[in-house]
């Protein structure tokens, strides 16, 4: 991802947030040959923490269906995992100077890393029902209480996955470039907005103003 230094976010627990409150990720996959050399799949994920050789001491946890080819394309490969937060449209209309053209803020993170097939069947249970507790804690008992014949069939019918996070990118694009004031002249035109996601980009703009 094309990130110049003043838009990267070097706060790992920022960046861990980020992909937590942003987990319905795309998944991009390929081996870089064919017609469809790249295949990508919009995936709820979960992201924890945990010591990996060779990694960021992260690793994402899903699953896809077993009818989505994707599965066989990505295993002992490097794999991306796109994370896209809140974005919006910066008018020139909101800068000082009158000689500006239209740009796109946005903030976002891309992770890298090899994928491990969860095949053991307490392995793909134990990845879904984490996915459960995080989003659903209150079905989480009748979850647990499936019966093991209608479990198995539904196990049956993914493939559950983790990826050992080995490096991450991040582009927090704010407008940094601009410098403070025009900073706060696009988080007071963003708040003004009617998509609760531009003025959620307000905000995280407020918190990233660059020093006069």
């Amino acid at each position: 991802m094309y990130s110049p230094t003043y838009n990267h976010i070097r706060d790992r627990a920022e960046a861990l947030a980020f992909m937590r409150a942003n987990n319905f990720a795309v998944l991009v996959a390929g081996d870089g040959a064919g017609e469809h050399a790249l295949s990508a799949s919009h995936l709820p994920v979960l992201i924890e923490e945990r010591s990996a050789v060779g990694g960021e001491g992260l690793v994402i946890v899903g699953h896809l269906a077993k009818s989505n080819p994707q599965w066989e394309q990505f295993f002992d490969q490097e794999v991306m995992v796109v994370f896209q937060g809140a974005h919006a449209y910066i008018s020139p209309r909101w800068y000082a100077q009158t000689e500006r053209v239209p740009t796109w803020n946005y903030a976002a993170v891309h992770a890298y890393g090899p994928v491990r097939g969860l095949v053991d069947r307490e392995e793909k249970y134990d990845a879904v029902a984490k996915l459960v507790a995080a989003h659903d804690p209150a079905w989480l008992p009748a979850f647990q209480s499936l019966s093991t014949t209608y479990m198995d069939g539904m196990l049956q019918a993914i493939v559950a996955f983790e990826i050992n996070v080995t490096h991450l990118e991040t582009r927090w694009k704010l407008s940094q470039n601009r410098g403070r004031d025009e900073q706060l002249r696009i988080a007071a035109a963003l708040d003004q907005s009617q998509d609760a996601a531009a003025r959620s980009l307000a905000t995280l703009t407020r918190a990233h103003l660059v020093k006069d």
